[in-house]
């Protein structure tokens, strides 16, 4: 995973991971989130996954928009 670059020094999201279909998202607290195109559609992943090379927005736009449209949760909170 590469590390967020947390821009803004606020985010929730720690790392990420970035598939041709999907992105994999680690939060401070541990908890690792797979979303892919089948749960949270292209756009959504797409725009993801530019925030996340940003390094600033990701969390708020999961908060906002993605909410709970994951596919997978890999890991839970601490």
């Amino acid at each position: 995973m590469e590390t967020y670059s947390n821009f803004s020094g606020r985010s929730g999201v720690a790392a990420y991971e970035i598939s041709s279909d999907s992105i994999t998202v680690q939060f401070k607290d541990a908890a690792v989130y797979l979303y892919n195109y089948g749960s949270a559609g292209s756009s959504a992943i797409e725009q993801m996954k530019v925030l996340a090379k940003r390094g600033i927005g990701l969390n708020s736009y999961i908060s906002t928009t993605v909410k709970e449209k994951y596919a997978a949760k890999l890991r839970s909170r601490r």
